[in-house]
């Protein structure tokens, strides 16, 4: 048993003392709680399907879909909200003014000067994004065409096909739909898949993403000295998993790193505000079912990954528990396939943290080396695994999970935890529903396994809260849906095998 006088401790434990009964859809009634101004889109979208009943998902499959009627997606035409501000400026003056301050050396250079002509002219739409209408993306080239690249090519002529045809801009197609898009474009001007150009398989976030690593330790030579510890029951799962959701709050999107951190611990200080944060909390249900995978010898367990950096750490951790636990007989991370949303997560990332942790100085890093060395391990033994997939950059709603992704997580998968804002928001369809519509009936229906969804809140979207809490967090904070202070532990049964 983990030590009662272990502050960190203390503070995570702060974390379980809400305990709120789940809402059943029978319950539920909506409280018109949503903002409604946002400009409706046609029926013909992808992502907007209110009223729909059919078994058939909107992208062609047969896939299960949510049990309630799918209401409108959240679009960026509405001044004032998120959304708005996040297209109309913050990714072209935030978020990719300062990718071009990383990368400018290489951007002036002349091997570079095709790539910086087309990263200035994505820059140009993004500026004038309340006219400048989509269109679709260049096909792969013929030294860069492979049935992958194809299949993800018609996959995203497939998404982008309704807001085309009906000459939709940046702002009024639905922003998750433009969101990604704008990552997609970025990889694209970049010729990510060229084989033959300086910017093949070129990370432009590496260097915030590798701050992200170096500044992570301080927070994390603490936490992870108790995960080892931590007991091998309902309450050391519920610990385990409350650390990973609070360290979604460290996201570089939002607040970049700063490798001069890197012997602070700031995570306490998120940690010990837990208590009076969360919006729902199924971990008593997660809990449960992790027992039973213990018990019986333990299950197939999938991470969704969202950031690199401290995140990914507190992910590592997570997955070190349910393997040392037994809840776990292997953990799959769910990884992106290119670089997108700045600090989302690759192959490469993962297993550069892996590397960075065993080989910390093992006498100023005694725990978080150890803990290297551990996941190291884990990986040499099959234990862990890592997969990338298009899906997991593509702004298809979850219902709409592509093949053979999906067979393969309703045949292998006992639990999914999905990790973060964007991946909550695409559980969600990003569209407006009631903020207490039950996650079981959004989300829990149709995933192809149980999912346990830790977030905290980055967007003006939302289910499965209660309402005397959504009460309270409006009180507490205007941007209560928006800034990471407030954060959900959502779990739901999934569609089954």
């Amino acid at each position: 048993m983990l030590p009662r006088s272990s502050s960190l401790f203390s503070l995570v434990l702060v974390a379980f003392a809400i305990r709120d009964n789940i809402i059943t859809s029978e319950a539920w009634t909506p409280n018109n709680n949503i903002n409604n101004n946002h400009n409706k889109i046609s029926a013909a979208t992808i992502l907007n399907m209110a009223g729909h009943t059919e078994t058939t998902s909107t992208s062609g499959t047969k896939n299960p879909l949510p049990n309630l009627p799918i209401p409108n997606p959240i679009c960026s035409t509405e001044p004032g909200t998120w959304a708005y501000d996040t297209m109309s400026r913050r990714v072209d003056e935030e978020i990719l003014q300062r990718t071009y301050e990383d990368i400018q050396d290489d951007l002036e250079s002349p091997a570079f000067a095709t790539i910086k002509k087309r990263f200035e002219e994505l820059r140009g739409d993004l500026q004038f994004a309340a006219t400048r209408q989509l269109t679709y993306l260049d096909e792969p080239s013929d030294n860069a065409n492979s049935d992958e690249r194809q299949k993800e090519w018609n996959e995203w002529k497939q998404i982008l096909e309704p807001f085309i045809s009906q000459q939709d801009t940046w702002l009024s197609a639905p922003w998750m739909v433009t969101e990604f898009y704008v990552y997609r474009r970025l990889m694209a001007a970049i010729g990510y898949w060229e084989p033959d150009t300086a910017g093949y398989r070129y990370d432009p976030f590496l260097k915030q993403k590798r701050a992200g690593l170096q500044s992570s330790v301080g927070s994390a030579e603490p936490m992870l000295a108790k995960i080892p510890a931590l007991p091998r029951d309902s309450e050391g799962i519920q610990l385990a998993a409350s650390i990973a959701l609070w360290g979604n709050k460290m996201d570089l999107s939002l607040w970049p790193a700063d490798m001069d951190n890197a012997k602070v611990d700031m995570f306490s200080q998120v940690l010990a505000t837990a208590s009076e944060n969360l919006l729902h909390d199924d971990s008593d249900v997660l809990a449960a079912h992790c027992d039973k995978l213990r018990q019986t010898g333990g299950g197939n367990v999938d991470i969704i990954v969202d950031n690199a950096g401290f995140e990914l750490v507190t992910d590592l951790a997570l997955a070190q528990y349910l393997v040392q636990s037994g809840i776990a007989k292997c953990v799959t991370f769910q990884l992106k396939s290119h670089p997108t949303f700045v600090s989302d997560a690759l192959e490469k990332d993962l297993l550069e943290t892996v590397e960075h942790y065993a080989n910390l100085n093992a006498d100023e890093f005694p725990h978080a080396q150890a803990a290297g060395a551990t996941w190291k391990e884990f990986l040499d033994k099959g234990q862990w695994k890592c997969v990338e997939d298009n899906f997991w950059v593509q702004a298809f709603a979850m219902w709409d999970m592509t093949e053979p992704l999906r067979s393969d997580m309703v045949e292998r998968c006992d639990l999914a935890f999905v990790k973060g804002d964007a991946n909550y928001r695409r559980l969600l369809g990003d569209c407006m529903w009631d903020y207490t519509a039950p996650f079981a009936d959004v989300v829990g229906c149709y995933f192809p396994c149980p999912v346990c969804a830790l977030r905290t809140l980055k967007a003006e979207i939302g289910c499965g809260m209660d309402a005397d809490q959504v009460a309270r967090a409006k009180e507490l904070d205007d941007n209560w849906m928006v800034n990471g202070r407030f954060g959900v532990v959502h779990f739901g049964k999934g569609a089954g095998r």
